[in-house]
């Protein structure tokens, strides 16, 4: 594993113009290995064009601003895809348009597009890949770079409470706090900050959400809903991890609607159940506990639910089982 980090570099070397993309719908891991991996090149190696591109979002502008670009030359520049692991899901890209790409993923794989892929679904996070590289090309960190990758790695280990994280992100954790004296602490309000509107609407959630004999919890969000408490569809993602400690749900799912896209995000998250296999049915993928889908009907939603509630049931009935 250790020389595909060099063999990364090599390649960043090469191209005078180097474009950074992630998934659509970006969250704090997506943001912060993106901005992070555009200083680290951008510091050593000035002369080089480097762009962090994507659909930005509000919620996390704090950590830092992507770039637009009007045009490049093709034969010179190199693609670094992070986060993600399907090309359906890369914000705003044509692959065709580059003259190599490089992928850079902790999620199971789903597609090959990339001439190196670096993929390990046993890190936490791919903020934890980027310092990885960090210290594998023993690149300099500056405070804005461990902070970015500080917040990927905390978001996405749900402040180190899943399984996923380990030994190695805690080593690298460690590393990064010694060497940058990084004040953590004060990351967490801006990450968790959120208004009152959003707690008001996380109380909705709660006194309304339905929950299956087998431990299936799902609530259906509609934009009506969403304007009536002056929140936007991301806010359900941000609420979804609170249900994790809900001694009788053993599953629970989002559905959020998104007229504009003519969708209905799927947000799924399990404590014991994997869910990844089932989102993938529906177009859909993620980690073994935390994945998500794109559908197209509420009818199609409900499918969904009865599906999560089979492998609810037969997870049930093997603990039963184990346990006699």
């Amino acid at each position: 594993m250790a020389n595909i980090y060099k063999k990364i570099y090599r390649e960043i070397k090469k191209y005078k113009t180097i474009i950074i993309a992630r998934h659509i719908g970006a969250d704090p891991d997506a943001l912060g290995s993106q901005f992070a991996l555009r200083e680290l090149i951008k510091n050593k190696f000035p002369n080089k064009n480097v762009y962090a591109i994507g659909n930005p979002s509000n919620r996390f502008k704090f950590m830092g601003i992507l770039d637009k670009i009007e045009e490049f030359d093709k034969k010179s520049t190199l693609l670094i895809v992070l986060d993600t692991p399907d090309i359906k899901r890369i914000d705003g890209i044509n692959l065709e348009q580059y003259d190599n790409i490089i992928k850079i993923d902790h999620h199971p794989f789903v597609d090959k597009f990339a001439s190196i892929e670096l993929i390990d679904d046993n890190a936490s996070s791919t903020s934890q890949l980027i310092l990885e590289f960090v210290f594998k090309n023993r690149l300099s960190l500056t405070t804005t770079i461990a902070q970015n990758l500080y917040i990927g790695i905390v978001s996405d280990t749900g402040r180190f409470m899943h399984s996923y994280t380990s030994g190695r992100t805690f080593e690298l954790v460690n590393k990064l706090l010694k060497k940058t004296s990084l004040d953590f602490t004060s990351l967490y309000e801006p990450l968790y900050m959120r208004p009152l509107s959003e707690i008001r609407f996380q109380g909705y959630i709660y006194e309304n959400m339905e929950v299956t004999e087998n431990g299936v919890a799902y609530i259906k969000i509609t934009e009506e809903l969403l304007k009536e408490y002056e929140v936007d569809s991301a806010s359900s993602g941000n609420i979804i991890s609170e249900l994790k400690c809900i001694d009788e749900i053993l599953i629970w799912i989002f559905l959020t609607e998104d007229k504009k896209s003519n969708l209905i995000r799927a947000n799924i998250r399990s404590r014991g159940p994997i869910i990844n296999e089932i989102a993938a049915v529906y177009g859909g993928g993620g980690h073994k506990f935390a994945s998500g889908a794109r559908l197209t009907s509420w009818n199609q939603a409900d499918n969904l639910i009865k599906d999560l509630e089979l492998i609810a049931e037969e997870f049930q009935s093997e603990r039963i089982e184990n346990s006699n």
